[in-house]
C-alpha cells in the first residue's frame, strides 16, 4: 500500500479512494473562464483541478481563483522556480514541478523548503520528452527503464532534501512503456502514484489508450489518483474517468446495463432498447444507484444473465420476458418492453 499525502482534504494514496482530477484548459489569464471551468469539473465529479502557471500573470490570476473556490488547486510549473515558490504562497494544494527543468538543485531545495513550510505536497513529474540526457545515453532511447530511472531519480533528490510528501507522476503516449515504467517503480517505492497516458488523443482514440493503460495499472494495483489526458473539453476527461473506474469495481455506477452483443438468434431490436433503458433511467426520478440491469436478445443466456441482475430483459421473437431478481413477471410485446421493465423497477424499489 502506498503512502498517504493530503491535497487540501482529499486524501491521496494509503489506501484511499482513487481520486479523478483533471486540469483547465482555458488561458492562465482568464479568471472568469477558470472559476467556470473548475465549477463544471466539479459537478461532473473531480476531485482536484491542475492550474497553469506560465507568468506572473497567471500566477496573479491563480492567487485570486483560489480565494474564490475551495477545490483543491495544484499549480503546474515549468523552468521557473520564482513561479512555484510564489503559487505556494498563493495557496497552492499541491505543486507539479519536473526537477529536470527546474535547474540547479539549489532551485528545487528553494521549492522543496517552501513546500515543507507551507504543508502541501509536491509531485514530481516526469514524462517520455523530458528523460535526462545521461539516462538516454545509457539506454540508447527512451524505454520504460529510463523513465522510472529518471522518476526515481528526482523522487530520491527530493528524499534527500529531507521531504517525503510527494505523488509520482511519469506518463508516455506508449501504453506498454508506461504501464512497464510504473510496474518498475512501484516497486522500488511507497509513494502513491498519478497515473495516465499523456498526450492519448482525441476522444476516440484517447479513451481507447487511456482505458487499456489506466485499466492495466489500476487493475495492478498502482495508482493512486488520475487524469485521463484528451484533447477535448476536460470535463469530458472527468466524465470518462468516472466510467473507468466504475467498470474495473472501484466505483459504485450509478446504473448498471449488462447488454448481448446480439447474433443470428436475436429477434428483437436489441440496441434500440439497451439505448432506450440506459437513457431513461439514468435521467428517471426516484431510481436507485447501483442497480444492475440486464438487456438480453435470446434465452440463450439471457435467463441466467438477467437472474444474476436485479431486473432484466429477455428477448424471444418480437416479445420478451421482464425478470425481477431471477423471477419472470410478465411477457411483453417488443414495443412496449421499456416501459414494463421501467414500471417493474418502480413498483419494486417503491414498494
Amino acid at each position: 500500500m502506498s503512502r498517504k499525502v493530503m491535497v487540501r482534504d482529499v486524501p491521496v494514496g494509503g489506501g484511499s479512494d482513487v481520486v479523478i482530477q483533471s486540469m483547465c484548459n482555458v488561458r492562465s489569464d482568464d479568471e472568469q473562464g477558470i472559476l467556470e471551468q473548475i465549477g463544471r469539473l466539479r459537478d461532473a465529479g473531480c476531485r482536484i483541478v491542475r492550474l497553469a502557471v506560465p507568468d506572473r500573470k497567471g500566477l496573479g490570476v491563480f492567487g485570486r481563483v483560489r480565494q474564490q473556490t475551495d477545490m483543491p488547486l495544484v499549480a503546474d510549473i515549468h523552468f521557473d522556480y520564482k513561479l512555484a515558490i510564489g503559487a505556494i504562497e498563493h495557496g497552492a494544494d499541491k505543486i507539479r514541478i519536473n526537477p529536470g527543468n527546474i535547474g540547479s538543485p539549489d532551485r528545487v531545495r528553494a521549492v522543496v523548503d517552501a513546500a515543507r513550510a507551507h504543508h502541501i505536497p509536491i509531485r514530481v513529474g516526469v514524462n517520455s520528452g523530458s528523460v535526462e540526457k545521461e539516462i538516454l545515453e545509457k539506454y540508447g532511447r527512451v524505454t520504460a527503464e529510463a523513465l522510472a530511472e529518471s522518476a526515481l531519480k528526482n523522487v530520491r533528490m527530493i528524499e534527500d532534501m529531507g521531504f517525503e510528501d510527494i505523488v509520482i507522476s511519469m506518463k508516455s503516449s506508449d501504453v506498454k512503456m508506461n504501464y512497464d515504467a510504473h510496474r518498475i517503480a512501484a516497486s522500488e517505492t511507497d509513494h502513491p502514484f498519478h497515473i495516465g497516458i499523456t498526450e492519448a488523443g482525441t476522444m476516440r482514440r484517447g479513451k481507447v489508450k487511456s482505458a487499456a493503460g489506466i485499466g492495466a495499472l489500476l487493475l495492478s494495483g498502482i495508482g493512486d489518483t488520475l487524469r485521463v489526458s484528451l484533447t477535448a473539453d476536460p470535463v469530458e476527461e472527468v466524465i470518462f474517468a468516472r466510467e473507468l473506474l466504475e467498470a474495473i469495481g472501484l466505483r459504485k455506477p450509478k446504473l448498471d446495463i449488462v447488454s448481448c452483443p446480439t447474433c443470428g438468434r436475436t429477434r428483437i431490436d436489441l440496441p434500440a432498447l439497451a439505448d432506450e433503458v440506459e437513457r431513461r433511467l439514468l435521467s428517471e426520478e426516484g431510481i436507485p444507484e447501483g442497480l444492475k440491469i440486464a438487456v438480453m436478445g435470446c434465452v440463450v443466456n439471457g435467463p441466467g444473465e438477467a437472474r444474476e441482475a436485479d431486473f432484466g430483459v429477455c428477448g424471444g421473437l418480437g416479445k420478451g420476458l421482464i425478470i425481477a431478481r431471477g423471477e419472470i413477471l410478465e411477457t411483453v410485446e417488443e414495443a412496449h418492453l421499456a416501459d414494463a421493465l421501467i414500471e417493474a423497477i418502480k413498483k419494486t424499489v417503491n414498494a
